[in-house]
């Protein structure tokens, strides 16, 4: 039987688990997902709320090629990195990251207080992710999977 309709984020299970490969993988221990829209049933978008504690990131600075990506501050300060440098953002504030930009972002959380975002994002088959600050690729597979390579093409 499906979730009803309406529920409450603390009734979905919070995960710090990643895909990335090491050495990157332990990056990313300090944020915390709570996957919204899988538990909605919601399939051509992705909505999830996410937790960044203390010394945290939300991922390492990334790109999307085909998916476009809309964050939303609902706590706490975090500070936004892009390749235009850093901004200091705020509750009520929010970023939007058009797919095919090359413009890498991630969310640090720089204070004594937990970071919460509502990230937004579509499912695009065959995405692309770049990672302009460590050696990974994120590429499509002719199967429709993705997998993590170093620049230079070789496999994690």
């Amino acid at each position: 039987m499906p979730n009803p309709p309406a529920f409450d984020p603390a009734e979905v299970k919070e995960s710090n688990a990643t895909t990335y490969p090491a050495p990157y993988h332990t990056d990313n221990l300090k944020r915390f997902n709570r996957r919204l829209g899988d538990h909605a049933g919601i399939r051509n978008y992705g909505v999830v709320m996410t937790r960044i504690v203390p010394g945290g990131q939300s991922s390492h600075r990334h790109g999307h090629a085909t998916q476009d990506e809309f964050v939303y501050v609902l706590e706490g300060m975090p500070v936004l990195e892009t390749n235009a440098g850093a901004q200091q953002l705020a509750p009520g504030m929010c970023a939007g990251f058009p797919a095919g930009t090359g413009d890498a972002h991630r969310f640090r959380n720089l204070t004594d207080t937990d970071v919460l975002l509502l990230v937004v994002g579509d499912r695009s088959a065959n995405d692309a992710v770049h990672y302009p600050d460590i050696d990974m690729h994120l590429a499509p597979q002719p199967d429709g999977s993705r997998r993590f390579l170093h620049k230079d093409g070789t496999p994690y």
